[in-house]
């Protein structure tokens, strides 16, 4: 009886897993006073833009993608309303993930923020910033917590 307990929890577990992959990432939009609107992810975790990356091409791997994690994606990327979808795409990383673009911007979390809103990686290195919805870096306002 125990072992096919674990078959079932096992194979639910499979199952999980299999429906989470076919999900993709959907993104957002927020708002600060100091930065106006912005995106982010379906948590509504910030999303940043890296100035040194080239259109739909990630420059940010190793110690780099160690602080600023890509936004990944293994289903279909949505947007959500205020968006425009014609800007919405994907590139393929090095290590074979396909990370979201929207303006052709890879985009990418920042590890030190901590809850939905919190934008404390804009204008870190004056390279990173977060995205208005029409795919550019709001290059305006100080580093806000967001919360």
């Amino acid at each position: 009886m125990k072992a096919f307990f674990y078959l079932v929890l096992a194979v639910l577990c499979s199952s999980f897993s299999f429906a989470q992959d076919d999900t993709g990432a959907t993104l957002g939009v927020s708002q600060t006073e100091a930065l106006g609107d912005f995106l982010v992810d379906a948590e509504g975790m910030t999303l940043y833009l890296f100035i040194k990356d080239t259109e739909n091409t990630s420059n940010c791997y190793d110690d780099c993608a160690s602080s600023w994690p890509p936004l990944l994606t293994e289903g279909e990327a949505t947007v959500g309303e205020g968006l425009d979808t014609s800007l919405l795409g994907t590139t393929k990383r090095t290590d074979g993930t396909v990370q979201v673009t929207y303006g052709g911007w890879p985009l990418y979390y920042w590890v030190k923020d901590e809850a939905p809103g919190d934008t404390t990686g804009q204008d870190v290195g004056e390279v990173w910033y977060v995205v208005s919805p029409a795919g550019e870096a709001v290059q305006e306002g100080a580093e806000d917590s967001g919360s």
